[in-house]
């Protein structure tokens, strides 16, 4: 496969999680957690996921995985020049696909059995799957500890005594044993402190080189997320409402929710100030939805059309795609344009 080789792809992926009351467990509704989802992945390619919580981010990486069933739409693999559909797969096939896409999840000392030891967490999936046992399972595991910068003295240790940073990195070797080609990294930095934060994202940044990775990078914060992702994708009460390159994203947004999250992050320099833009409202109520743009209870540049009619998804310029009415006639800041002095 080359670099501009489609190695993941999305189609029209949606999830309802059934609402039940009373006794009988009567479906009286849905939480409309995807919808219509759809993106491609290139090879060693990182593809940033950014939202406020509950957009539906770490409901897509599950999703993908197959850790919840889809309600309809699929996701093709590229194996070996075939794109395989993750979700026609049986147990078995799927167990040897999941060799190939991994996760990294959130809170590694959740993610790690508290009762194992690292020898034990990272040389579980190649137990599992076969892979190697006993001296030749050891060195493998020692070999992936020096990968992610730690020692091989601390094989019989448990999670408990090591530091958030290194327990992250554990999670990543164990991410790491099969040898994926896909990633899934399900913020995997937001439970750290900052300076720790910066070791673990250059810590990625140097495996993909390596090892050829493709990333999915879902996170809330978008400065990890420019500083990691070759193209950004922002999610708003379960789609995708725009899809850039990194740079142009951040530099000329094309959709207001887009415009309101980019002033939200914060600036290192204290002689600057950002503009911040307050969205008016909560969240709207994903089991009902409001109809039209899901985004006109918020949006300050929302109008008639905006709350009647779904918004197409189409490409206002190469590579840059929004779902909204207005993209070609608002000029939307960047945030260079957020900026001002203190």
């Amino acid at each position: 496969m080359t670099e501009d080789t489609i190695i993941l792809e999305v189609n029209k992926l949606t999830k309802h999680f059934p609402i039940y009351r009373g006794f009988l467990r009567k479906v009286v509704g849905s939480v409309q957690a995807l919808n219509d989802v759809s993106f491609s992945v290139k090879k060693q390619e990182t593809l940033g996921i950014v939202g406020e919580s509950g957009c539906g981010k770490t409901t897509l990486a599950r999703v993908m995985l197959r850790a919840y069933e889809p309600t309809s739409g699929e996701v093709l693999f590229n194996q070996d020049g075939e794109m395989i559909n993750v979700f026609s797969l049986k147990k078995a096939e799927l167990k040897r696909l999941r060799r190939n896409i991994q996760i990294i999840f959130q809170d590694p000392l959740s993610s790690l059995n508290p009762r194992k030891t690292v020898l034990e967490i990272i040389g579980e999936p190649l137990l599992i799957h076969g892979v190697a046992h006993g001296q030749e399972l050891k060195s493998r595991v020692c070999e992936l500890l020096k990968m992610v910068g730690l020692s091989v003295n601390h094989l019989d240790r448990y999670p408990n005594a090591f530091s958030g940073g290194q327990r992250q990195r554990i999670a990543i070797a164990r991410a790491l044993a099969l040898q994926p080609q896909v990633v899934l990294c399900d913020e995997p930095v937001s439970a750290l402190d900052v300076s720790i934060q910066a070791q673990i994202i250059n810590l990625l940044q140097d495996l993909q080189k390596d090892l050829g990775l493709t990333y999915l990078f879902i996170s809330h914060d978008l400065s990890v997320v420019e500083h990691i992702s070759d193209r950004v994708a922002v999610m708003y009460l379960g789609s995708i409402v725009e899809l850039a390159p990194s740079s142009p994203l951040y530099q000329r947004p094309r959709h207001p929710y887009t415009e309101a999250l980019l002033s939200a992050t914060p600036t290192i320099d204290p002689a600057t100030r950002k503009k911040r833009i307050i969205l008016p409202g909560e969240l709207p109520n994903p089991s009902n939805p409001p109809p039209g743009c899901k985004f006109h209870t918020r949006c300050t540049y929302a109008q008639d059309v905006c709350k009647t009619t779904v918004p197409a998804w189409e490409e206002i310029s190469p590579g840059h795609w929004t779902a909204c009415h207005r993209a070609k006639e608002l000029e939307l800041r960047g945030v260079g344009e957020l900026k001002s002095s203190g």
